[in-house]
């Protein structure tokens, strides 16, 4: 089913709704709703963001959006749809241009006007993962002391992250929340919901409307689309090849780690039991043997000791009998001593 509003995600479509000089009610309120209450913007002017930087290579990549209000405040705003690996460093770096651009040729007192630098994410910050603000929306960053004071308050930087932007039109409460709503959906609705019913949504649902377009905007439109599309499915590709590759490698680390766990565990445990069998062997087989031995020893004692009770017995009878030492002597085999002891 083709798409009534244009996809706001791409580069056409985010000129288209903010980037022109008929968008400018439009970026003028989603700033507002953005940015600080206490100062509001009245008017806005485009600014050639290719005369920033101070040389052409510099300019070759900026923002998407370059624009002034009536206070000579400077905003620079992006929409960005994929993760880069040094992506606050560039929105850091480019943050410069507008500054620089202040400078003026003779006396000068460095006197500056604010920036704020805005980008709309389509992605999380991996910064987040494990922090209490992880799943938050808006990140506001400025520059603090060590006790968390301002230091600077002319330069802001207002990330946006989109997917974690979740709620239903039943739940939309700021005007913030319902630019976000818009942003997020527009592709998707089929008609204007009923939230969206004053003059400057009115206004962006017009010009996102692509049955509008004429060829020429048609065609740009069509080939935004189809790079989006294209970056989006590279990304994915990147994403899930990242994925099952740090997947493998936790599967084979997780096989070896737990090999070596079990063996370091079977070796203990095999230890462990293999010293309680056999001292329960050793204390069986020592004490059979010491049983089988003390019967043994005591079989002989005894056999001795019953045999020299058995003479002493024939002593004694054979004196009684009047017989002399020398002939029970002959008579039992015993030193005349032991009979005489007797």
């Amino acid at each position: 089913m083709q798409a009534l509003y244009i996809n706001p995600f791409t580069d056409f479509g985010f000129k288209r709704l903010f980037g022109e000089n008929a968008s400018k009610p439009m970026l003028i309120d989603f700033l507002n709703s953005i940015l600080p209450e206490n100062s509001p913007i009245v008017s806005l002017s485009y600014r050639d963001k290719e005369r920033l930087g101070r040389t052409k290579d510099d300019r070759t990549a900026i923002y998407d959006i370059y624009c002034e209000n009536e206070k000579g405040e400077k905003f620079i705003i992006e929409l960005q749809k994929a993760e880069q690996q040094y992506f606050k460093d560039r929105t850091i770096y480019y943050s410069t241009f507008p500054i620089q651009d202040q400078a003026i040729r003779g006396p000068w007192n460095y006197k500056l006007k604010a920036v704020y630098c805005i980008g709309i994410l389509d992605f999380e910050f991996n910064d987040y993962h494990n922090d209490p603000s992880k799943g938050e929306v808006i990140h506001t960053v400025q520059l603090k002391d060590q006790h968390n004071r301002p230091f600077y308050d002319k330069l802001k930087y207002v990330y946006v992250e989109m997917p974690n932007f979740n709620k239903k039109e039943t739940e939309l409460v700021t005007r913030l929340d319902k630019w976000l709503y818009f942003i997020k959906n527009l592709e998707d609705f089929e008609k204007i919901p009923n939230v969206f019913k004053d003059d400057i949504f009115i206004q962006a649902f017009e010009k996102a409307e692509i049955s509008k377009y004429n060829r020429q905007e048609l065609y740009s439109y069509e080939k935004s689309l189809k790079i989006f599309r294209d970056n989006l499915a590279t990304f994915d590709f990147a994403k899930n090849t990242a994925y099952s590759e740090g997947r493998a490698e936790g599967i084979a680390q997780g096989k070896a780690e737990g090999k070596a766990e079990g063996k370091a565990e079977g070796k203990a445990e095999g230890k462990a039991e293999g010293k309680a069998e056999g001292k329960a062997e050793g204390k069986a087989e020592g004490k059979a043997e010491g049983k089988a031995e003390g019967k043994a020893e005591g079989k002989v004692e005894g056999k001795a000791e019953g045999k020299a009770e058995g003479k002493a017995e024939i002593v004694l009878s054979a004196k009684k009998m009047g017989l002399s030492i020398d002939a029970i002597s002959q008579l039992t085999g015993l030193p005349k001593e032991d009979i005489e002891k007797m």
